[in-house]
């Protein structure tokens, strides 16, 4: 399976990354990627940048080495209602939006209420992906987040650095929401949740689960730079 884009990576604006812009772009044009999309932590995130540099996302060129380039976050879910660290009105203006649960921004809870949480975080109609959902320090109800997902047109994403250098115990819960995105055609993300240039584009321990489950590129957007845009302008939005 060919992988285009990779649409989760950290640079050094994520207080906790350490690549530059310039490196992660290079690095994604050195492996073939035709796109990636920065998504920096919001401003929750200790360390993270000022609401301010997501606005100013618009300095950076729109194509580096040959690579588009997306301007996004990886917005922290803060509260069980859902609520992200970045208000709508700079989520308005950004190309793609991820939401997660983090340690330290997210509050911890219940298999119930970490998915209320995970699923009203799906309900904000700038949310076009959900990251690692199968982080086991939150726990959810893994089918009815990837019905949710359905519902909502959000997309689910395979996080591959859960799979090899964070959030360990991943595995079974990622192999298991692979099973269940099969089971009712929800829309997959490879992310490689690149916090070094060298991981960007590495899919490799996710791949693993695609196979194992017979999901086909069809179901996984980052297969297709068409297949992405069409997902990012779902609704219609206004991205100027």
């Amino acid at each position: 399976m060919k992988f285009v884009a990779d649409l989760h990576v950290h640079t050094i604006a994520s207080g906790h990354a350490y690549s530059t812009v310039l490196e992660v772009a290079r690095a994604a044009a050195d492996k073939g990627l035709e796109l990636i999309a920065l998504t920096d932590h919001g401003p929750s995130m200790p360390g993270g940048p000022h609401p301010y540099h997501f606005g100013n996302l618009a300095a950076i060129p729109a194509e580096l080495f040959g690579v588009r380039i997306l301007k996004g976050v990886e917005a922290n879910v803060i509260d069980r209602e859902g609520t992200l660290d970045l208000e709508d009105t700079r989520l308005a203006k950004l190309d793609i939006v991820l939401a997660g649960l983090h340690t330290v921004c997210s509050p911890y809870g219940t298999v119930a209420e970490n998915t209320l949480m995970m699923i009203n975080a799906m309900k904000n109609p700038w949310v076009d992906i959900i990251v690692h959902p199968g982080n086991p320090e939150y726990p959810v109800d893994e089918e009815a987040v990837v019905k949710a997902a359905v519902e909502q047109d959000v997309v689910i994403e395979i996080n591959n650095s859960s799979l090899t250098v964070s959030r360990k115990g991943s595995r079974p819960h990622c192999d298991h929401i692979a099973a269940l995105a099969k089971a009712y055609g929800a829309k997959i993300m490879l992310g490689s949740d690149s916090h070094l240039a060298l991981s960007v584009g590495n899919f490799g321990e996710a791949v693993e689960l695609l196979y194992n489950h017979d999901i086909g590129p069809e179901q996984v957007i980052n297969t297709s730079v068409d297949r992405i845009y069409e997902h990012l302008n779902r609704r219609h939005r206004n991205r100027n």
